[in-house]
C-alpha cells in the first residue's frame, strides 16, 4: 500500500515546493475549494475568522475549541490541502487541543505568547505572558502531537510590546522548546524579519493582514528578508463582506439583483467547482440500484 502524507507531512512538503509560501485564509468549506482551484498549496483558519464569519463575535478570545474544531473539521473534509490553524493561546488544556486538531485533519496550529484575554496582534493594550510560560505551552503541544510532523509554530507578539531584541530572546527560547516554526506578529519592516532570519533557523511566517502595522509586502521583498512563509489571514473575507454589504444595499434600495448579475457567481462556476454533476450522478445510480432490488 503506498503511503498516504499526513496533513503535516503535506505542509512540510509544499515548504520546499515554494519560498515564501502563500498561505491564505479559508473561513469556510466552500472557500478552501476555491483557494485549491486558485492554485494555493495550503490554508490558513483565522481565530479570528471563527469568531467574526461564524460566531458574529469580535475577535477576544469569545470562541471555543469545539467552536474552532467544528470549523476545522469542514473544510478538511472539504479539500486535501493542508490547514495551518489559529489555536489563539491553546485553550484550557494544549495537549487536548493537539490531539484534536490532529483527529480533525489539521496540519499544524500556532500558540501565542499573549495572556489568555488576548487581543488582536494589531491593536494596542497587549499583555504578555512570561517567557517560561509560552516555553510550557510549546513543550506541552510538542509533547501531545501523535504525529511528528505536524506543525507547532510559535507566535511572539512581543515586538510591539517590548521590542524586537526582546522578540528575538522570546523565539531563540520558543525554537529550543521545539517550536517548528516562528511568527512574529505586527513587524513592520523587511529588516526585523532579516534579523530574525539570522538568528533563528526556522522558517519565519509574515502576517500580511490589511489595515494592521504590517507593510503589504511583496513576495520578492520578503524573499529578500528570508520570509518562508506569507500568511494573508481574511484577505478573502474582508473582499466577500464588502461584496455583501454592497449587494444587500443595493437590493434593499433598488428592489432588484439586475445591476448585480455581472458581479456573482454563475451557477454554473458553483456546480463547476463542487463537482456538482459527478455527486448528482452517484445519487441517481443509487436511486436506480435501490429501485432494482426485488
Amino acid at each position: 500500500m503506498p503511503h498516504t502524507p499526513s496533513a503535516g507531512q503535506r505542509l512540510h512538503s509544499a515548504l520546499t515546493l515554494e519560498r515564501p509560501l502563500q498561505i491564505v485564509g479559508a473561513i469556510n468549506a466552500y472557500c478552501a475549494i476555491l483557494a485549491e482551484h486558485a492554485g494555493f498549496r495550503a490554508l490558513y483558519l483565522s481565530g479570528a475568522g471563527v469568531a467574526n464569519a461564524s460566531y458574529g463575535l469580535p475577535d477576544l478570545g469569545l470562541t471555543t475549541r469545539e467552536n474552532l474544531l467544528e470549523d476545522v473539521r469542514r473544510i478538511t473534509h472539504a479539500t486535501t490541502l493542508p490547514l495551518l490553524v489559529d489555536a489563539d493561546t491553546g485553550f484550557d488544556d494544549i495537549g487536548r487541543t493537539v490531539e484534536q486538531l490532529i483527529e480533525a485533519g489539521a496540519a499544524g496550529l500556532h500558540l501565542e505568547d499573549q495572556v489568555k484575554d488576548k487581543r488582536c496582534g494589531h491593536r494596542p493594550a497587549k499583555r504578555l505572558v512570561p517567557p517560561q510560560e509560552m516555553v510550557a505551552r510549546i513543550e506541552m503541544a510538542v509533547a501531545a502531537r501523535s504525529d511528528p510532523d505536524f506543525v507547532v509554530m510559535a507566535r511572539t507578539d512581543a515586538y510591539a510590546v517590548e521590542g524586537l531584541d526582546a522578540a528575538l530572546q522570546r523565539i531563540e527560547r520558543y525554537v529550543a522548546a521545539g517550536a517548528d516554526m516562528v511568527f512574529p506578529e505586527a513587524l513592520t519592516a523587511l529588516e526585523q524579519y532579516r534579523r530574525i532570519g539570522q538568528e533563528a533557523d526556522v522558517p519565519i511566517l509574515a502576517n500580511l493582514t490589511e489595515f494592521g502595522l504590517t507593510p503589504p509586502f511583496t513576495l520578492e521583498e520578503l524573499a529578500s528578508a528570508g520570509v518562508g512563509i506569507a500568511l494573508y489571514p481574511l484577505t478573502a473575507f474582508r473582499t466577500m463582506s464588502a461584496a455583501a454589504m454592497d449587494t444587500y444595499t443595493t437590493v434593499r434600495n433598488l428592489g432588484s439583483q439586475q445591476t448585480l448579475l455581472d458581479r456573482m457567481q454563475s451557477r454554473e462556476e458553483l456546480y463547476r467547482h463542487l463537482d456538482y454533476y459527478r455527486h448528482e450522478q452517484e445519487l441517481d445510480q443509487g436511486a436506480e440500484h435501490d429501485d432494482s432490488k426485488p
